[in-house]
This record gives structure tokens, sequence and C-alpha cells, in this order.
């Protein structure tokens, strides 16, 4: 029996590779993301560290440069979660478009694997039909040569 062997075996690695390597920019995508929604949880616990330290302070006596350190404190916090909001944002959209290319990566490997099963299938059936032939030309010959 003879080796199957798929023309485009190369083309079929070359894409499982590419869609290794889309995998990894997905998850290192997915993964700055991550760690940026936690600087942002962040932020907003600190931010409520500051406006518990304010009420704190004016349920003391009040010590008006310290309210006024606090609140801009709150404000400065205030500004770094929309810029942290715009980042993840910019990440989510970051990690969308690394999420459609490994989409369309897998896409095109499962054309090629289809591919290469229709021509293990072809195969098989020559495979098959010249083991007939040859079993065909045998019996002829051993049961033409008998009578």
């Amino acid at each position: 029996m003879a080796r199957f062997r798929f023309r485009m075996q190369s083309v079929l690695d070359l894409k499982l590779r590419l869609e290794e390597q889309q995998k990894n920019a997905f998850a290192a995508a997915k993964k700055r993301l991550d760690e940026e929604t936690d600087k942002l949880a962040a932020l907003y616990a600190r931010k409520e560290g500051y406006e518990q330290r304010g009420r704190e302070q004016r349920a003391e006596a009040l010590h008006i440069q310290d309210i006024i350190d606090n609140e801009n404190a709150i404000i400065r916090m205030k500004e770094y979660i929309a810029d942290q909001i715009a980042v993840i944002a910019k990440c989510e959209q970051q990690v969308e478009a690394e999420r459609v290319k490994m989409v369309e990566m897998m896409k095109e490997r499962k054309t090629y694997e289809r591919l290469r099963e229709k021509a293990f299938e072809q195969f098989i059936e020559d495979e098959k039909h010249e083991e007939g032939v040859i079993n065909d030309e045998h019996n002829s010959y051993v049961y033409g040569i008998k009578e």
C-alpha cells in the first residue's frame, strides 16, 4: 500500500503555526485587559479610601487644609479613573481585534484540514480500487490458467 502524502501539508503546518501565534497574541491582549481592569479596581478602592478619610476628617475637628487636600486627591482619582476607563476601552478593542483574527485563522486551518480529509478519503478509495484491480487480475490469472 502506498503512503498518503497531502500536497498542501506545508501550508497546513504553516496555518497551524500562525493560528498558535494568533492564540498567543489574543492571550497577551486578554492578559493586558485583565491587568488594566485590576488597576481600575485599585483606583476605585483608593478613591473610596480618600472619600472615607474625607468623611472622617469632617466628623472630627475641621482642618481646612486637610479637607482641601483630600478633595484634590479625590478629584485626581476621578481623573485617573477616567483615564483608566479609556485605556480599558482601548484594550477591549484590541482584544476584540485579536479574537477576530484568531477566528479567521481557525477557519483557514479548518478549511485545509477538511481538504486534507477529503484527499485522504480519495486516497483510500483509489487504494481500494487499485487493490480490487490487482485482485481481479490475480484471480483471472490463477483461474484462467486452470481452465
